[in-house]
Protein backbone atom coordinates (compact mmCIF):
# COMPACT_ATOMS: atom_id res chain seq x y z
CA UNK A 1 0.00 0.00 0.00
CA UNK A 2 0.79 3.35 -0.71
CA UNK A 3 2.43 5.72 2.30
CA UNK A 4 -0.98 7.68 3.11
CA UNK A 5 -3.19 6.17 1.44
CA UNK A 6 -6.37 4.87 3.52
CA UNK A 7 -8.66 1.72 3.53
CA UNK A 8 -10.64 3.71 1.41
CA UNK A 9 -11.79 2.03 -1.89
CA UNK A 10 -12.84 5.27 -4.13
CA UNK A 11 -9.48 6.47 -2.65
CA UNK A 12 -7.00 4.88 -5.45
CA UNK A 13 -9.26 5.73 -8.69
CA UNK A 14 -9.38 9.00 -7.09
CA UNK A 15 -5.57 9.20 -6.30
CA UNK A 16 -4.84 7.89 -10.07
CA UNK A 17 -7.21 10.53 -11.67
CA UNK A 18 -5.43 13.20 -9.63
CA UNK A 19 -2.15 12.48 -10.74
CA UNK A 20 -3.31 12.12 -14.32
CA UNK A 21 -4.99 15.27 -14.31
CA UNK A 22 -2.18 17.14 -13.03
CA UNK A 23 0.57 15.31 -15.28
CA UNK A 24 -1.80 16.39 -18.36
CA UNK A 25 -2.19 20.38 -16.71
CA UNK A 26 1.61 19.93 -16.69
CA UNK A 27 2.10 19.23 -19.88
CA UNK A 28 -0.61 21.49 -21.07
CA UNK A 29 0.85 23.99 -18.99
CA UNK A 30 4.41 23.64 -20.87
CA UNK A 31 2.99 23.53 -24.59
CA UNK A 32 1.10 26.83 -23.57
CA UNK A 33 4.28 28.15 -22.38
CA UNK A 34 6.12 27.43 -25.50
CA UNK A 35 3.62 28.89 -27.30
CA UNK A 36 3.35 32.58 -25.88
CA UNK A 37 7.14 32.05 -26.54
CA UNK A 38 7.46 31.63 -29.74
CA UNK A 39 4.53 34.21 -30.29
CA UNK A 40 6.70 36.73 -28.31
CA UNK A 41 10.09 35.82 -30.30
CA UNK A 42 11.41 34.30 -27.12
CA UNK A 43 12.59 31.22 -26.03
CA UNK A 44 10.65 29.72 -22.63
CA UNK A 45 13.94 30.29 -21.09
CA UNK A 46 13.82 34.16 -21.30
CA UNK A 47 9.61 33.82 -20.82
CA UNK A 48 10.78 32.21 -17.29
CA UNK A 49 13.11 34.97 -16.13
CA UNK A 50 10.92 38.07 -17.33
CA UNK A 51 7.61 36.55 -15.70
CA UNK A 52 10.11 36.15 -12.58
CA UNK A 53 11.46 39.78 -12.42
CA UNK A 54 7.46 40.83 -12.92
CA UNK A 55 6.78 39.06 -9.61
CA UNK A 56 10.20 40.15 -7.87
CA UNK A 57 10.86 43.40 -9.65
CA UNK A 58 14.44 43.00 -9.49
CA UNK A 59 17.01 40.36 -8.84
CA UNK A 60 20.18 39.20 -9.09
CA UNK A 61 21.68 37.39 -12.03
CA UNK A 62 22.45 34.85 -9.48
CA UNK A 63 19.54 34.59 -8.21
CA UNK A 64 18.22 34.31 -12.36
CA UNK A 65 20.37 31.25 -12.60
CA UNK A 66 18.71 29.63 -9.84
CA UNK A 67 14.83 30.88 -10.82
CA UNK A 68 15.91 29.42 -14.28
CA UNK A 69 17.79 26.49 -13.61
CA UNK A 70 20.76 27.94 -16.01
CA UNK A 71 24.19 28.29 -15.90
CA UNK A 72 25.26 31.53 -14.78
CA UNK A 73 26.85 31.77 -18.11
CA UNK A 74 23.60 31.13 -20.11
CA UNK A 75 22.04 33.45 -17.83
CA UNK A 76 24.45 36.10 -18.47
CA UNK A 77 24.28 35.55 -22.59
CA UNK A 78 20.33 35.78 -21.44
CA UNK A 79 20.48 38.81 -19.66
CA UNK A 80 21.95 40.71 -22.38
CA UNK A 81 20.19 39.14 -25.07
CA UNK A 82 17.30 40.19 -23.22
CA UNK A 83 18.65 43.94 -22.48
CA UNK A 84 19.30 44.14 -26.31
CA UNK A 85 15.80 43.73 -26.77
CA UNK A 86 14.87 46.33 -24.49
CA UNK A 87 12.97 44.42 -21.90
CA UNK A 88 15.18 44.40 -18.94
CA UNK A 89 18.01 46.78 -17.61
CA UNK A 90 21.20 45.19 -15.75
CA UNK A 91 22.82 47.86 -13.83
CA UNK A 92 26.02 46.86 -11.19
CA UNK A 93 24.81 46.64 -7.76
CA UNK A 94 26.04 49.90 -6.01
CA UNK A 95 26.79 47.74 -2.70
CA UNK A 96 28.60 44.90 -4.52
CA UNK A 97 30.05 45.88 -7.60
CA UNK A 98 30.55 42.23 -8.57
CA UNK A 99 26.82 41.71 -8.51
CA UNK A 100 24.17 42.75 -11.57
CA UNK A 101 20.76 43.67 -10.60
CA UNK A 102 18.34 42.65 -13.34
CA UNK A 103 15.15 44.58 -13.64
CA UNK A 104 11.95 44.06 -16.54
CA UNK A 105 11.32 47.92 -18.23
CA UNK A 106 8.02 48.51 -16.99
CA UNK A 107 6.82 50.08 -20.65
CA UNK A 108 7.50 46.34 -21.63
CA UNK A 109 5.35 44.71 -18.84
CA UNK A 110 1.65 45.12 -20.86
CA UNK A 111 3.30 43.73 -24.06
CA UNK A 112 4.19 40.69 -21.84
CA UNK A 113 0.74 40.28 -20.36
CA UNK A 114 -0.96 40.56 -23.57
CA UNK A 115 -0.75 37.14 -24.90
CA UNK A 116 -2.04 35.93 -21.37
CA UNK A 117 -5.33 37.97 -21.22
CA UNK A 118 -7.95 35.62 -22.45
CA UNK A 119 -6.66 33.06 -20.39
CA UNK A 120 -6.58 35.03 -17.51
CA UNK A 121 -10.17 35.84 -18.48
CA UNK A 122 -10.84 32.04 -18.12
CA UNK A 123 -9.67 31.52 -15.49
CA UNK A 124 -10.96 33.96 -13.27
CA UNK A 125 -14.78 32.85 -14.41
CA UNK A 126 -13.61 29.47 -13.60
CA UNK A 127 -12.42 30.43 -10.16
CA UNK A 128 -15.55 32.40 -9.73
CA UNK A 129 -17.28 29.33 -9.16
CA UNK A 130 -15.30 27.68 -6.34
CA UNK A 131 -16.08 28.56 -2.74
CA UNK A 132 -13.74 30.26 -0.65
CA UNK A 133 -12.22 27.20 1.27
CA UNK A 134 -12.16 25.40 -2.37
CA UNK A 135 -9.91 28.12 -3.61
CA UNK A 136 -8.00 27.31 -0.14
CA UNK A 137 -7.64 24.43 -0.58
CA UNK A 138 -6.04 24.93 -4.34
CA UNK A 139 -3.83 27.60 -2.77
CA UNK A 140 -2.36 25.02 -0.32
CA UNK A 141 -1.89 22.20 -3.03
CA UNK A 142 -0.19 24.63 -5.06
CA UNK A 143 1.80 26.05 -2.35
CA UNK A 144 2.90 22.05 -1.69
CA UNK A 145 3.67 21.27 -5.22
CA UNK A 146 6.11 24.85 -5.49
CA UNK A 147 8.35 23.27 -2.75
CA UNK A 148 8.36 20.03 -3.78
CA UNK A 149 9.51 20.99 -7.12
CA UNK A 150 12.04 23.58 -5.27
CA UNK A 151 13.22 20.47 -3.58
CA UNK A 152 13.57 18.43 -6.38
CA UNK A 153 15.20 20.91 -8.29
CA UNK A 154 17.73 21.57 -5.62
CA UNK A 155 18.53 17.75 -5.31
CA UNK A 156 18.51 17.19 -9.09
CA UNK A 157 21.34 20.42 -9.17
CA UNK A 158 23.39 18.75 -6.41
CA UNK A 159 23.75 15.61 -8.14
CA UNK A 160 21.74 13.53 -6.01
CA UNK A 161 20.03 10.90 -8.61
CA UNK A 162 19.26 8.09 -5.85
CA UNK A 163 15.88 6.96 -6.50
CA UNK A 164 13.64 6.59 -3.06
CA UNK A 165 10.60 5.49 -2.61
CA UNK A 166 7.67 7.38 -0.81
Amino acid sequence: MIAGMSHEPARAPAMADLMRAGREMSRLSMVFRYAIAERLGLTVSDLECLDFLADVGSATAGQVAERTNLTTGAVTSMLRRLQQAGYVTAERDPADRRRVIVALRPERTAELSRPYERFAERAERLIEGYSAEEVKLLVRHYDHMQAMYVAELDRLRSGDTAQRSA
